[in-house]
């Protein structure tokens, strides 16, 4: 007896189906293919400008190299290691995290409030102070930098002002105080961002039905209750995804403070960012292995908020998605 065997059968018009698919997809690859040309420019400069610099800095940061020869010696961990007892890194290290521990809440609070004021109905000629308070935020960081070196100076507006109100005795050049260059900054970068932040809560005012707040007042509720138990409720998913943006931006201050104080006087404004780039570039003796891994610290750092933003944003899009 002669068995014979053969392939189990497939499904009725699965090969004809794989058959006329690669040629399908042959076809729509020779149809656009120049699309892939125009984008070959970007894609070089991308991964020559970014990707590239991003995997070299942590290849330097285990070098013990000053930048000058051709290759640096292999230390391992050792620049590391140096860090975690550099009292002038964690210097840098507390002054970004106070800058973004006074500055992040400034920036959301003072936004809300102007995109309540500005969401109103009341307030005259809003289109135009939107305009006027998102202005600085075209504004290019290192010249508002250096515009407020002359305004903060102790002969400036600023602090002529705060003579004449009282605030202080005598005319203080602010950011070249010790007491106060890290403070004057964080109010310039407020200034400065505060705009898009608005934006960001006018938007999400928007996304309130205007009969939530016209049966609040039926209900008899004046303009302080609605605000606390209609509005702000309905506002914390926005309100953890605008937290958690402006805290990542709260971390990229270097163009702003390079050239407002350059990380003085006494390195009592120096963050993160400068003290990489007086690390790297403006010491006497440069050391760019040493710098790479404070970089990649800092990258972690960044990392981390990314991905607590990503959850963040997952969770207001629930919440969001919940209400609705």
């Amino acid at each position: 007896m002669t068995i014979t065997t053969s392939a189990p059968p497939s499904a009725p018009g699965t090969n004809g189906l794989a058959r006329s698919a690669h040629p399908k997809r042959k076809r729509g690859f020779r149809e656009i293919w120049w699309i892939y040309v125009f984008l070959l420019p970007t894609l070089l400069g991308y991964g020559a400008y970014t990707i590239y610099p991003l995997l070299a800095s942590w290849w330097y940061a285990l070098l013990d190299w000053p930048g000058f020869a051709v290759s640096g010696q292999f230390v391992g961990l050792e620049n590391f290691e140096r860090l975690l007892t550099d009292v002038q890194f964690w210097n840098a290290f507390g002054k970004s995290l106070l800058f973004l521990v006074i500055a992040v809440p400034v920036r959301v609070g003072l936004a809300l409030l102007l995109a309540l004021w500005l969401n109103s109905k009341r307030t005259p000629f809003s289109g135009f102070f939107r305009t006027l308070f998102f202005l600085p935020v075209v504004t290019t960081g290192a010249i508002i930098g250096v515009v407020f070196t002359l305004l903060l100076d102790a002969n400036g507006p600023i602090s002529l002002g705060l003579v004449w109100a009282g605030f202080t005795e005598s005319p203080t050049n602010l950011v070249a105080n010790a007491g106060t260059s890290l403070y004057a900054g964080i109010a310039v970068w407020v200034w400065k961002w505060l705009g898009i932040t608005m934006i960001y809560w006018l938007a999400a005012l928007q996304t309130i039905p205007q009969d939530v707040h016209e049966a609040a007042m039926l209900d008899g509720a004046n303009g302080r209750k609605e605000f606390w138990h209609v509005t702000l409720p309905l506002l914390v998913p926005f309100l953890v995804i605008i937290t958690l943006i402006d805290t990542v931006s709260a971390l990229n201050v270097f163009d702003l403070m390079q050239t407002l104080t350059a990380g003085g006087p006494a390195f009592s404004s120096e963050v993160i960012e400068i003290f990489i780039y007086r690390t790297a570039f403006a010491a006497t003796v440069p050391e760019l292995g040493y710098a790479s891994a404070a970089a990649v610290l800092f990258g972690l750092l960044t990392v981390v908020l990314a991905v607590a933003q990503g959850v963040g944003v997952r969770w207001a899009r629930a919440r969001m998605g919940g209400g609705s």
